[in-house]
């Protein structure tokens, strides 16, 4: 019975760590993407440089509040 207990906890420590790390992984990718399109669209259009760089900090944003909230998502599973 206890056996069962402590594997089933350790079995939602491993899986909260690699969905913690796959969130941070799909959140660097995005925003690596986003910078990456950002500069290359300054790059055609330098006159729209603020435009474009508004809308990468907001998009930024949004992936980086995804990405904690799935973060603090899998903290919570590993702590219950």
């Amino acid at each position: 019975m206890l056996s069962s207990i402590l594997l089933d906890a350790g079995v939602a420590m491993i899986g909260a760590g690699i969905g913690a790390g796959i969130a941070a992984l799909g959140a660097g990718l995005g925003i690596g993407r986003i910078g990456g399109s950002a500069v290359e669209s300054i790059a055609r259009q330098p006159s729209e440089s603020g435009k474009i760089q508004t809308a990468m900090l907001i998009a930024a944003a949004f992936i980086e509040g995804v990405a904690l909230f799935s973060v603090v998502v899998c903290l919570l599973i590993a702590l219950a």
